[in-house]
């Protein structure tokens, strides 16, 4: 069975952010590919952030995935964990409370990115 890789950021007991690599099934649909089940998504947002976007420790919003689209990104979480994320890297942003994370452009360029807001 294939699998799809996520980086899930959620906040544990204590509201220590934190890092957990999940993944999807993938089910064989034939000439189309692999697909994963549904989910259902309450928006869609499309965004740009400037070159020197270095954003302090903060919470998700709502829970959502993040899709980046070209620059790359440093998250840090509130325990000093820190990961690197790639252009077409999905991450699943839960830490919608506690201490949150830091996120920070890899290069000085203007970034794109989708976030996918969960139901």
């Amino acid at each position: 069975m294939e699998n799809f890789a996520i980086t899930r950021v959620y906040a544990d007991e204590n509201g220590d952010s934190r890092f957990e690599d999940i993944t999807r099934p993938l089910n064989p649909e034939g000439e189309i590919g692999f697909l994963s089940e549904p989910e259902v998504a309450e928006s869609v947002i499309f965004r740009k952030v400037p070159s020197t976007y270095d954003y302090d420790f903060h919470t998700a919003p709502a829970r959502q995935y993040l899709v980046v689209l070209d620059v790359g990104i440093e998250i840090e979480t509130s325990l000093g964990e820190k990961r690197t994320f790639r252009q077409g890297e999905v991450l699943l942003l839960e830490d919608t409370t506690g201490k949150g994370h830091k996120t920070r452009n890899l290069e000085q360029a203007v970034r794109s990115s989708i976030f996918i807001t969960l139901a």
